[in-house]
């Protein structure tokens, strides 16, 4: 009963339009009133606590990172320099967008801007040199599922709160699965557009490749100093947030030159008003989680589970096919706070690896922004390339299959997580 009443208020208040912070809450109040315990003063101090919390300061600033980097040049540099290296191999600009989509990913954290850059700079000129558009729709919007799973990831910092999992663990966790995701874009792109009859740039000279590399170092430095300072310790996620949205602004308005003064106040508006949205939904969330908890939902979910919990494997599947039905009309952050407190207690139960599971479950629900109707990098790429959203899903079907197969492969061999997890951090 607590179960139905915890779906029907969320789904119920969802389908009437309300949003879907505001669903949450009003499935506390649900819960609250079912467990005859309502009180409006322990609603209101929860859902102060759940924003007040210091690891969620990296949000924003990731968000700053992202935006700054964007209007300082450095997504620029970036793809510029791949174009150089690779742009005259037949589907040359497929694999710079994989390659810039990695690259970006190690320092925005956020699939939406890292998709927006890479289709507003890349979408032009792979039409003018004569790809197929729904394709390069679709291999962009997969490339941008990345930034949720390598790090500085804003979904890692969101379940690492709400789980109570090591933040930087969950970073330097996701290198491997995030990079094994870029690879099955780059095999898959290969034997789809391999006939494509395109045009080709022509090769760049070393010179020129030497010149374009001289001009990104300073990009390229920004996820070697991110990656490097967490794994020796030198500043926690929060901080590396701060050191990545100061390092993009100075780059980008002493060196570059190319962020005016101007352009910094919309970057800071821009990342504000997504950040704010962010954390009343985590504060709402966290409301809910501890409702969740007293109502014992997750004990209710766990004996419902309960011939699998021997089986770590079927255990994993199970519940990454759950997350997977969820984010198909849920988005990224609403699917990751909803489900983290139902299924953390069933994952310490069954003794899987917390860091495990959290990357896991990073990797399905941004597998989840590829999935209609939500999809949101789905429509992202639609508005900046011009092009209907059936396009687009027919286009992204072989990149979303290739990510699903990553994700297979991942739950059948844990150890491609768990064992350059262990080298990154160290034990």
């Amino acid at each position: 009963m607590t179960v139905f009443i915890f779906l029907g208020s969320l789904l119920g208040a969802m389908a009437i339009g309300m949003p879907i912070a505001t669903a949450l809450l009003v499935c506390g109040v649900a819960l609250m009133i079912e467990l005859d315990n309502f009180d409006a003063q322990i609603l209101a101090q929860n859902l102060v606590s759940g924003a007040d919390s210091f690891p969620l300061m990296a949000v924003p600033f990731f968000m700053l990172a992202g935006e700054l980097m964007n209007a300082g040049g450095l997504s620029k540099r970036i793809i510029a320099l791949a174009v150089s290296l690779i742009g005259h191999v037949r589907g040359g600009l497929g694999y710079v967008a994989v390659i810039a989509a990695l690259v970006m990913a190690s320092i925005s954290g956020s699939a939406v801007a890292d998709t927006a850059a890479l289709a507003a700079i890349l979408l032009p000129m792979m039409k003018q040199a004569g790809y197929r558009l729904d394709r390069c729709c679709g291999l962009i919007a997969s490339g941008g599922i990345i930034a949720p799973v390598i790090p500085p990831s804003i979904g890692f910092v969101v379940f690492g709160v709400a789980a109570g999992v090591s933040i930087t663990r969950l970073f330097l966790a996701g290198i491997f699965p995030g990079l094994l995701m870029g690879l099955a874009l780059v095999i898959t792109w290969y034997i789809i557009a391999r006939d494509e009859p395109v045009a080709r740039s022509e090769r760049a000279s070393a010179r020129e490749v030497a010149k374009t590399a001289l001009d990104g170092v300073w990009a390229l430095a920004l996820p070697l100093l991110i990656i490097g300072g967490m794994k020796a310790g030198a500043f926690t996620p929060t901080e590396a947030a701060v050191v990545a949205a100061v390092y993009a602004g100075l780059v980008g308005y002493f060196i570059y030159g190319e962020l005016k003064f101007g352009d910094i106040r919309p970057a800071m508006l821009s990342a504000l008003k997504t950040s704010a949205a962010v954390m009343f939904l985590v504060a709402a969330a966290l409301v809910s989680a501890w409702l969740i908890t007293i109502a014992d939902i997750p004990g209710e979910v766990a004996r419902l589970l309960g011939p699998l919990i021997d089986n770590k494997t079927l255990l994993m599947l199970a519940m990454m096919l759950l997350v997977i039905v969820v984010g198909t009309a849920l988005d990224f952050i609403p699917t990751v706070l909803i489900l983290t407190p139902v299924l953390m207690p069933i994952v310490k139960q069954a003794g899987i690896d917390p860091v495990y599971f959290g990357v896991m479950f990073i990797v399905n629900n941004a597998i989840g922004l590829l999935t209609p109707p939500v999809g949101t990098v789905l429509n992202v790429v639609c508005a900046v390339g011009n092009i209907s959203m059936d396009k687009v899903i027919k286009g992204v079907m072989p990149f979303l299959l290739a990510q699903i197969f990553v994700l297979a492969l991942l739950i059948f061999i844990p150890e491609l997580v768990t064992v350059p997890a262990k080298f990154f951090y160290g034990r």
